[in-house]
């Protein structure tokens, strides 16, 4: 029974940091192919924020976080983490981990958390 379960989020005012963290249940994180974290803010759809190929630790951004937010992963507390600095209003949304086991899904992965809100105030 492969679970995720996000935490780390809150209320910050901008130019602050968060950092999330995604534990896994169920599962190795090494087992996986690809860990990812996405959003969704209000009325827009969700967004894939950054992946992490756990086969060679490659990472992926949107161009929106380069430099500001950092993906990466504890194996050894099967725990996936994404550093956000300099957080803008922009940011505000529910926070989702997600991950699979198959390299074509991992832009579309087929387990995830129920979510954590980050809310970023001007």
């Amino acid at each position: 029974q492969v679970q995720l379960v996000e935490s780390g989020g809150g209320s910050v005012q901008a130019g602050g940091s968060l950092r999330l963290s995604c534990a896994a249940f169920g599962y190795a994180y090494s087992s996986s192919y690809c860990m990812g974290w996405f959003r969704q803010a209000p009325g827009k759809e969700r967004e894939r924020v950054a992946i992490f190929y756990t086969v060679g630790g490659d990472t992926y951004y949107v161009a929106s976080v380069k430099g500001r937010f950092t993906i990466s992963q504890d194996n050894a507390k099967n725990t996936l983490y994404l550093q956000m600095n300099s957080l803008k209003a922009d940011d505000t949304a529910v926070y989702y981990c997600a991950a699979d086991f198959s390299p074509e899904r991992c832009l579309n992965p087929t387990y995830w958390g129920r979510g954590t809100q980050v809310t970023v105030s001007s």
